[in-house]
């Protein structure tokens, strides 16, 4: 029941023309994680203790801000900023009692507590956890659909490539889902798409940097104007 839930912003992906179906998925995700946490979840106690450990990333962080949920913003900032001041000064005051002295005891001081304390911070963010909780049953879902479903394969095999990252997502998992001929069918396919659409996209940016040589001014810009935005799309991840 779970595959078949997560089918529908799957297909949803693989039906909508663009430059990685998988990046349409996370940026999906994301957006939704994002409107979530600026909604009226930031009231409920269990997010509100969920932000308030977690925090966000810079990207997250200003993502969340760009929602113009000023108030909102506001009120999980203050707590999770108290939550941080709270742990720090805890630490600060546990190192700064005084210690008994033994042969076989070492005071740590309180700088390698308060360093491992924020580079953990620093690693968690409630959006992105919240993305990932998601996105790889995506991913699985993916497997699942090219293993039993051939209208997928056709959507999948006629899509227009992946980013560099997803690709190798891909690749990287496909053994551990799929067997046999299926597995070879679907890297062969992967492969192909990867390198067909990488090359599509960079002749239209070759095309784009010629349409700048006087000699080609008036020949038509075909599918280069948009080039760049697309090509960024490849390499982002």
């Amino acid at each position: 029941m779970k595959e078949k839930l997560y089918a529908i912003p799957v297909n949803d992906a693989f039906n909508t023309p663009c430059e990685c179906p998988v990046c349409a998925m996370y940026d999906k995700l994301e957006t939704d994680a994002v409107d979530f946490t600026m909604d009226s979840s930031y009231m409920v106690d269990d997010v509100r203790m969920e932000t308030d450990e977690k925090g966000f990333c810079s990207r997250h962080l200003k993502m969340v801000y760009e929602k113009e949920n000023r108030l909102g913003m506001a009120l999980v900032v203050n707590t999770h900023m108290n939550k941080i001041n709270d742990e720090i000064k805890k630490m600060i005051n546990k190192a700064s009692a005084p210690q008994k002295s033994s042969l076989f005891s070492k005071n740590k001081g309180s700088d390698n507590e308060i360093v491992t304390y924020i580079e953990a911070l620093q690693r968690k963010c409630f959006v992105c956890d919240r993305i990932n909780n998601f996105f790889d049953r995506y991913i699985a879902t993916i497997f699942y659909l090219y293993n039993t479903d051939p209208s997928f394969v056709e959507k999948y095999n006629t899509c227009r490539g992946f980013c560099i990252g997803h690709y190798k997502e891909l690749i990287k998992r496909a053994p551990s889902v799929l067997r046999g001929d299926k597995l070879s069918a679907f890297i062969e396919a992967t492969n192909r798409l990867y390198i067909e659409n990488m090359e599509r996209v960079n002749d239209d940016v070759s095309w784009f940097i010629a349409k700048f040589d006087y000699r080609n001014e008036n020949e038509p810009w075909k599918n280069a104007k948009d080039s760049l935005p697309r090509a960024l799309i490849k390499l982002n991840r």
